[in-house]
């Protein structure tokens, strides 16, 4: 049996790479001859087997009914999306417009289009426009933002040790930014791209039009010549079912209009299919990671892949199919220009393809997140409180529920405005207008004449860092409170009982904190808790968790803002002033810092910035947090439902409960986008749910070694009640729980009118 010179040069190079893997392997720890020579003995078996095969292909071949069938062709082209900045923005249309312009037609062979989920339906259309405007055969894969939107994150595939929050710097050491990003993107990438669902498509749309199958991409150009080498080699050995036809990658796509033209074709081939075979691309792969290349390995073909790396989370090698070895090698297919030129040409533009097409998947991806988001997002509505309990409490007079608040809110009225410049201290800035309170367990170092550095000593508050204690003057703490409950209280008295002098004052609150020049303060909290003698009197990002409850009071300023207490100047200004506190919590250091921090913290900065991103109606931010909330959820919460972070702590169950407050709330934020964190489960199957349960199984015991609120358990029991429908409480005992709690238990002003 003869062989192409292109077969044998493959075979060579097979011998050659079994040889080198024998050197490596000696050369190994614990090698040994005999090893090689068993690699080398399958490697053998196998060349005779594939052998075996094709000679038996050719003498089946003549009395198989396929044999019979005409040689017709049926090119399939699957144009997707236009990744930027792996391709240039309109490319795709550009390249499926040069086709049609100049690609010649070919005897025997039909050509047909899949519009392959295009998530850009300005672009989609353009490209619908253009084939039905050449009379183009086409079918349509949509895109479905909705279902697109159903589907999770990746993260189960993950190690707890490698997720992004598992170190000080949150990022696995086993794993780049980028591929990390594009493995826990792996089934959106599968659904957007859907690179295998549409060959398999392609091949089930040509089956039945043609003997010989061509699901290529797009950007795929065939000459007049390449075809005719293809054709001839089919002519000459039609019992090979696969033709593999190598891709040459294009900078100018004129250059394909020099009938001579023909640069060297190196690149991951494009595959014919006989139309009898039965082999079909595995969807389970994603684009940027082998999904063409996976039939490769199964067909036997060898190639630059064969060398690939393999990561621990990939997909095992496939063993070879029955049909490993059938195939040849024909022609030539042009890979059309990206718009990228500087990707295409050399090593270096192999290396910097790989980084810019993860960079494009990942970007792709977030805008289409983003875009979920964006459409169940309407920044005026509450994200916390219940717009419906709301309106029903202000058509029940005698409730004593509104009594209570008709009590606080006139002491609210009493009190105020706060300013950060009221302070009797300032901060090491110098700046009045910057947030100051130094940390909560510093102490002087009592070793040291000026005591410096400050010495922590967990549980045990310094003087004037607790709440409302005399002294606390002196710092921000007490008075930041005091406007954010203040302010609360007032817009919700003025939406349930409907007096002016509410909504004017909390209005004034807001004015004096946030917009007025003389008195607003600075957007950052970058003295907070600061611990004297370290980071030049800065704070390390703990403090940023003061601001903690900026979720129910953004909800007040939704409330005051309907009351039309705040005019348009004074709503763009606050707007403004939460975006600059939003830039600092997202570039600053020390808020950097904070993000990755495995207890409380970590959890009340993603709260922190979802309820900023619901208020501006920042769709992008809210997608990632819903992302970083689970990864975030898969460290801190344990197998059984524990915190073990929080029961390290000198105050274990304070700091569970305290934390789960974080948790629900950061779950109830997120529910009013639409986004369930409530029956999320990690791959050890940590949930929220199942740390209420932890909860409701071991407060009572647990409770008796630590003086706490025993009210406090039944906001979270509640929810746990509303979540798992099995769960069960005392119901009365539950219906009496105060709606007042004091603010360093984390649990919001009048939390019965909260969302479900």
């Amino acid at each position: 049996m003869t062989s192409t010179p292109a077969e044998r040069k493959a075979t060579w190079r097979r011998i050659y790479l079994e040889l080198k893997r024998a050197r490596k392997y000696l050369q190994s720890p614990g090698s040994s001859l005999g090893g090689v020579l068993v690699a080398a003995k399958r490697t053998l078996e196998h060349r005779r087997d594939v052998r075996l095969r094709i000679r038996a292909a050719r003498h089946a071949y003549p009395a198989l009914p396929i044999a019979a069938a005409k040689d017709s062709f049926m090119l399939v082209r699957i144009i997707g999306n236009d990744l930027e900045p792996r391709h240039r923005k309109g490319q795709s249309f550009d390249n499926a417009s040069f086709i049609l312009d100049n690609e010649p037609a070919f005897p025997d062979c039909d050509k047909f289009w899949i519009v392959n989920r295009i998530a850009d339906p300005d672009e989609e259309a353009r490209i619908v426009r253009l084939l039905e405007g050449r009379g183009q055969s086409f079918v349509r894969i949509p895109f479905d933002l909705e279902a697109y939107g159903r589907i999770a994150w990746d993260i189960d595939r993950l190690a707890a040790k490698q997720l992004r929050f598992s170190g000080k710097s949150g990022q696995s050491a086993e794993l780049t930014p980028a591929r990390y990003e594009t493995l826990i993107r792996h089934s959106k990438n599968r659904y957007l791209m859907n690179n295998n669902g549409a060959r398999n498509q392609a091949l089930e749309i040509a089956r039945t039009r043609a003997k010989w199958l061509m699901p290529w991409d797009g950007n795929c150009y065939l000459t007049e010549q390449a075809f005719r080498q293809i054709r001839g080699a089919i002519e000459a050995r039609p019992y090979l079912p696969y033709v593999i036809v190598p891709m040459a990658r294009i900078v100018e796509n004129l250059a394909l209009l020099d009938e001579n033209f023909k640069p060297p074709a190196t690149e991951e081939p494009q595959i014919i299919f006989r139309t009898d075979t039965t082999e079909l691309f595995d969807e389970t792969y994603p684009y940027g990671r082998r999904p063409k290349v996976e039939m490769l390995w199964r067909l036997g073909i060898p190639g630059l892949w064969d060398r690939f790396r393999d990561d621990p989370w990939d997909f095992p090698r496939p063993p070879p199919s029955a049909d490993s070895g059938l195939f040849q090698t024909a022609g030539w297919v042009a890979r059309l220009d990206s718009g990228r030129a500087h990707l295409e040409i050399g090593r270096a533009g192999f290396v910097a393809r790989s980084f810019s097409r993860d960079e494009a998947i990942i970007a792709m991806l977030d805008r289409c997140d983003a875009a979920v988001i964006s459409a169940r997002l309407d920044p005026s509505h509450l994200v916390f409180y219940d717009e419906k309990a709301l309106t029903a409490a202000s058509r029940n007079k005698d409730a004593d529920l509104r009594q209570l608040l008709r009590l606080c809110a006139d002491q609210a009225l009493t009190r105020g405005p706060f300013s950060v410049t009221d302070k009797t201290s300032v901060a090491p800035s110098g700046d009045r207008h910057d947030y100051f309170q130094p940390g909560p367990y510093w102490w002087p170092d009592p070793r040291k004449p000026d005591g410096l550095p400050f010495i922590r000593r967990d549980g045990e508050r310094a003087p004037g860092t607790a709440l409302y204690e005399a002294g606390s003057e002196t710092y921000d703490r007490t008075r930041l409170q005091r406007l954010l409950d203040d302010t609360t209280v007032l817009a919700l008295a003025a939406t349930v009982i409907d007096e002016p002098s509410y909504s004017n004052h909390a209005a004034k609150l807001i004015r004096t904190w946030f917009i007025d020049p003389a008195t607003r303060m600075n957007p950052h909290m970058r003295y907070a808790q600061v611990r004297f003698g370290h980071d030049d009197n800065e704070g390390n990002g703990t403090g940023i968790i003061e601001l903690k409850d900026l979720y129910f009071f953004l909800d007040a300023v939704r409330l005051i803002e309907r009351a039309g207490a705040l005019d348009a100047t004074e709503r763009e200004t606050f707007r403004s002033w939460l975006g600059s506190y939003s830039t600092w919590l997202d570039t600053a250091p020390a808020a950097v810092t904070e993000s990755y921090r495995a207890n409380n913290h970590g959890v009340f900065y993603d709260l922190q910035r979802a309820s900023i991103a619901a208020f501006l109606g920042d769709s992008t931010k809210l997608a990632g947090i819903g992302l970083h909330a689970r990864e975030r959820l898969a460290d801190q919460i344990a197998s059984d439902g524990s915190l073990p972070k929080e029961l390290a702590r000198t105050r274990p169950i304070h700091y569970t409960l305290f934390t789960l407050q974080g948790w629900t709330t950061l779950a109830r934020i997120l529910t009013s986008i639409g986004d369930d964190l409530w029956q999320h489960r990690a791959n050890q199957g940590q949930g929220l749910v199942q740390a209420l349960h932890w909860l409701a199984a071991n407060i009572d015991s647990r409770q008796a070694t630590e003086a706490i609120d025993a009210d406090r358990r039944w906001p979270l029991l509640l929810d746990l009640v509303r979540h798992d429908p099995e769960a069960t409480i005392p119901a009365a005992e539950a219906g009496a729980a105060k709606p007042l709690f004091h603010p360093d238990e984390g649990i919001a002003p009048f939390w019965p009118w909260r969302r479900g």
